[in-house]
């Protein structure tokens, strides 16, 4: 059975929703991610498809997530008033639409069309870099997720300008008088997006979810290991973007190795937590102990190759054939494995809380389909460990799209579920959530600060 925290402020979680927005919309960059690189693996498509699919996947379904995980989790954490609604939900519809453009664009080939498209990303990363920030602005000081969040904050504030110099740089000149070349700022906003806004982000949730799930404390050593690796990742994604986007040979390759450390630092604080886990299996611990292995065999798979090359394109995933290891087995399944909670959470928060004591209620896990959670999970495990080998070993092309078709099943069963109980649990369904018309508990801190005045 699932249990609301210790300490955590529920009184001060935004409109239901708001982060239902961001997960359902992500969902559906997700499902298209995932057709879209099923074909790709099969027959080629015109135009940058390959780099459209990857942002769909990335910028679409992964960072929508952190955006509504975040916009949902810091005022709970933080025990502080959303900065404002209006902007969390305006920087969705940015992100969205100019996600959406962006893809076309690169797509069917129309240059022209993407700085349009990234301004419009623009202008949505940094409302919600101004929404989240001011936010964690009135949580000071800062503990270490906040700090976390902080710094991935900085870094989704970075990325997006490096984007949009990238995206303008396909019809126009305007690289060329800088002291860095296209592909020097490729890599950095590669790397801050990668390391800084996504594994950062990951890192920050996932030690204090990891404890939440299990039930266990940290230990002297764990709590050393998490200084490290919060010291690594902070150190290690400045050097590494810095490095890079400079060409600085031995500035990118000490970040690079610092990156690394501070993954394998946090892998093994993670799997300590799951090795003394109180609890019975359940969707977060089963999909977190293969974050686990794929962190650490991604961090060493990764360790020769930066080595070696650290300023090179090749390595932008860590070593060749990696990049499922990092996608799919670190950030794929953390979010997945976090969802599982994190929607039947608010479901149950604002449909079910007020019930408890006057009427049987169910659990948070009696919310989704435990056949298609565990069901979806062996489709996904199965398609990413096929995907992994292939990238490794070089096997055979149809091996690769069973592999692909394997996990997008598996994916296709999670959004069921998820859409699934929404539907049946959550007030006014799937139509009342992309409306917005959910429940409004708590206003804005802006709205707080006039009312004060």
């Amino acid at each position: 059975m699932s249990t609301i925290p210790d300490g955590l402020r529920t009184d001060r979680t935004p409109p239901i929703s708001i982060p239902l927005q961001h997960f359902l919309v992500g969902l559906c960059f997700l499902v298209v991610g995932i057709v879209a690189g099923t074909v790709l693996s099969v027959t080629a498509l015109p135009g940058l498809a390959d780099v459209a699919q990857l942002h769909l996947l990335l910028v679409g379904w992964i960072a929508l997530t952190i955006m509504g995980a975040m916009t949902q989790f810091v005022p709970v954490w933080s025990g502080v008033a959303l900065h404002s609604r209006r902007l969390a939900t305006a920087q969705l519809w940015l992100v969205a639409g100019g996600l959406a453009g962006f893809a076309a664009a690169l797509g069917t080939g129309s240059v022209s069309l993407l700085p349009i498209a990234a301004g419009l990303l623009l202008a949505g990363v940094w409302l919600f870099v101004y929404t989240i920030g001011r936010t964690l602005l009135r949580a000071r000081p800062l503990d270490r997720t906040e700090r976390h969040f902080a710094f991935a904050l900085f870094c989704f504030a970075a990325l997006a300008p490096l984007g949009t110099l990238l995206a303008a740089s396909f019809s126009t000149s305007v690289v060329e008088p800088l002291p860095v070349t296209r592909g020097g700022i490729l890599l950095a906003h590669a790397t801050v997006a990668l390391y800084g806004a996504v594994l950062v982000t990951i890192a920050g949730a996932l030690s204090q979810l990891a404890t939440m799930f299990t039930r266990t404390e940290y230990a002297t050593i764990d709590r050393r290991l998490l200084g490290l690796e919060e010291l690594a990742l902070y150190v290690g994604v400045a050097a590494l973007a810095v490095g890079r986007g400079a060409g600085l040979e031995t500035l990118a390759r000490v970040g690079a190795l610092a990156v690394l450390v501070g993954a394998a630092a946090l892998g093994l604080v993670i799997a300590r937590a799951l090795f003394r886990s109180t609890v019975e299996r359940s969707p977060m611990t089963a999909r977190y102990w293969v974050v686990v292995g794929s962190l650490l065999a991604w961090a060493v798979l990764a360790a020769p190759a930066w080595w070696r090359d650290p300023t090179g394109q090749a390595g932008l995933f860590g070593a060749p054939g990696t990049t499922d290891l990092l996608v799919i087995g670190v950030f794929g399944f953390v979010v997945v494995g976090t969802l599982y909670h994190v929607i039947p959470f608010i479901v149950w928060l604002e449909h079910y809380s007020d019930r408890i004591g006057l009427e049987p209620v169910p659990t948070i896990d009696d919310l989704y389909s435990s056949r298609l959670e565990r069901a979806d999970f062996g489709l996904t495990l199965a398609g990413f460990l096929v995907l992994a080998v292939a990238g490794s070993l070089s096997l055979p092309t149809w091996l690769t799209a069973v592999g692909g078709a394997l996990a997008s099943v598996g994916v296709a069963l999670f959004a069921a579920n998820m859409v699934w109980t929404l539907r049946r649990h959550g007030p006014g369904g799937v139509g009342d959530v992309v409306r917005g018309t959910g429940s409004d508990s708590e206003p804005d801190a802006t709205e707080v600060d006039r009312v004060g005045d």
